[in-house]
């Protein structure tokens, strides 16, 4: 029997887990303590922080693990790249891992490459004249963490008066020494997934992505297809293919940010893994296969075909997080919703009694909505009714 080691064991990792089991593969989990639901699905469990890699590199030489991976989340994506080169296992590269998880490397990179990107600066916390340095770029202007994810650290900002509360917000939400300021490109946020195999880009998804305005734009949701012009889809695919290679991105999967601004595409960043909120399972409905099995696939160093399932056509389909409107505990949840094929999957994340926040950032979900439809139109209009028959009571 194979063993894969799964970094992570919350919302976004528990289907990896599930199918690593339904694929008969020897599931191991590691993270920190905690309420994650992962630890009661895997067949074995080590309480240990994902980014300490000695201890990852100890667990998988023990276990003589076959693969490495993790989805979701960015936090364990240097780890993986790292046991990967150390033990020989298919994934990122360590290198490559360094510079999807520093978004001033990655940023460094796309300028070296031509990729098309905001201008931007690098900028020491410990530095007293870093507004100088910020001379040349217009308002508004981006705060940016260069190591978080889930939208945290990341501050829009209009004017200087504040720039020493963003530069705060920023320090909050690092563990690096320095942080990055770029310009805001003002135009339509959208998304893509896409998988690189050798190197090679099998597939590229663009989606359209819903946003929550708060102190930056947070995904909440997304749909494919999505209606863009046929030169903006190709140029999305160029930069997105540029940016890959100027990352060195070879075996996994990618969630990719871009702007359209003015009929042209800019990436704001690019991940070396899968996405977040319910963007594997944007993928596999979609193209009518389990995106996490295809995954996991690639981890253990089998051969996948990332083309859409033969016989199927390509399925239009919508999510959407479950939020809750201020902090408190749950008193009651209930889903009114009838049987219905088209409503894939709804998820509460707790149970009466839980703590919950007022949304804010991707963490802050409290469940998740995924339908589908013969077209996009009617996957979102099932979205909402379906939303509409969810009832989550805060106090």
């Amino acid at each position: 029997m194979k063993k894969v080691l799964i970094l992570g064991a919350g919302i976004y990792q528990v289907p990896l887990i599930k199918t690593a089991k339904e694929l008969g593969i020897y599931t191991i989990v590691a993270s920190i303590p905690g309420n994650y639901p992962g630890f009661e699905v895997a067949d074995k469990v080590y309480y240990e922080n994902t980014t300490d890699f000695d201890k990852i590199l100890e667990i998988a030489k023990e276990e003589k693990i076959d693969g490495i991976i993790t989805t979701g989340t960015d936090v364990a994506v240097i780890t993986i790249g790292k046991v990967c080169d150390t033990l020989g296992l298919t994934g990122l590269s360590a290198a490559a891992a360094e510079i999807a998880t520093d978004k001033m490397l990655m940023k460094q990179k796309y300028e070296e490459y031509g990729v098309r990107t905001a201008r931007f600066r690098k900028v020491y916390f410990e530095d007293p004249d870093y507004t100088e340095k910020l001379a040349g770029l217009s308002f508004p202007l981006m705060f940016k963490s260069v190591d978080s994810s889930g939208s945290r650290g990341i501050i829009k900002v209009d004017s200087p008066e504040g720039f020493e509360a963003a530069k705060a917000n920023v320090a909050d939400n690092t563990r690096s020494d320095y942080f990055i300021v770029e310009e805001y490109v003002d135009g339509e946020e959208f998304g893509a997934q896409a998988f690189v195999k050798d190197g090679e880009l099998q597939f590229i998804l663009p989606h359209g992505d819903y946003v929550f305005k708060g102190d930056t734009g947070v995904p909440i949701g997304h749909f494919a297809p999505y209606d863009l012009p046929e030169d903006v889809i190709e140029d999305s695919k160029v930069q997105l293919s540029n940016a890959a290679k100027a990352m060195g991105l070879d075996n996994c999967a990618i969630n990719a940010d871009f702007i359209l601004s003015d009929g042209k595409v800019y990436v704001l960043e690019l991940g070396g893994r899968c996405g977040a909120t319910c963007l594997a399972e944007l993928v596999s409905i979609y193209y009518g296969y389990n995106y996490y099995e295809k995954i996991l696939k690639v981890a253990l160093g089998e051969d996948v075909d990332f083309a859409k399932a033969d016989g199927t056509d390509f399925t239009p389909n919508a999510s959407m997080l479950l939020m809750a409107d201020k902090d408190g505990h749950i008193l009651s949840q209930s889903n009114e919703n009838p049987e219905d094929p088209d409503i894939v999957e709804i998820q509460f994340d707790y149970k009466p009694g839980d703590e919950v926040h007022k949304f804010r950032i991707g963490p802050h979900r409290i469940g998740h909505i995924v339908t589908k439809g013969n077209t996009l139109d009617e996957a979102v209009e099932t979205l909402h009714k379906a939303m509409d028959k969810i009832t989550i009571e805060v106090e």
